[in-house]
């Protein structure tokens, strides 16, 4: 008897592990409708890489027209719910600056992001820019300058710091 209340007991363990992983849901296309989590501004109308997030108990993802601020909510403690999912664009299959696409998605998990590079994000602060694959990350470094890193080592100062003005940043072409 007891043996079988602790097999009843692992067994409902390991399935609720494997509810939890099977509930991440796939990125969203980005659509016309779709506006940014903090600005509240369409997010189609500014180029440059986006993000979703996408949380627990929501049907719609968290949409932001700059992926440092999407980064900053991420590292943020106060959220609206448990983040389930984090996809970024992945700049190395977009069509352009302008049209950063809006169904090329990559996990920020796993996307390669390129910081210190002096660009202009959407919103025109300084952006991280995320890439599926390594390769094209370092030919954007090639181009513009910047570093590569994981997710987990953006600078807190590259996306939480303030904004100075006074800086030049570049718009990709």
């Amino acid at each position: 008897m007891r043996a079988a209340v602790i097999l009843t007991v692992a067994l409902a363990a390991l399935g609720a592990c494997r509810d939890e992983t099977a509930e991440a849901p796939a990125p969203a296309p980005l659509t016309a409708e779709n506006v940014s989590f903090f600005c509240q501004m369409n997010v189609l109308e500014h180029g440059g890489p986006k993000a979703q997030i996408h949380l627990a108990g929501y049907d719609a993802p968290l949409f932001f027209a700059q992926v440092r601020d999407a980064v900053a909510y991420l590292k943020s403690p106060e959220r609206e719910a448990p983040i389930r999912a984090t996809y970024v664009s992945d700049m190395g299959a977009a069509p352009g600056w302008n049209a950063p696409g809006t169904e090329n998605w990559t996990a920020a998990e796993t996307a390669h992001f390129v910081v210190e590079a002096g660009v202009a994000g959407g919103m025109g602060a300084p952006e991280v820019v995320p890439f599926a694959r390594a390769e094209d990350a370092a030919a954007f470094v090639g181009r513009y300058g910047g570093r590569v890193v994981a997710l987990t080592d953006i600078p807190d100062d590259a996306v939480l710091g303030p904004v100075d003005p006074a800086v030049s940043l570049e718009v990709p072409q």
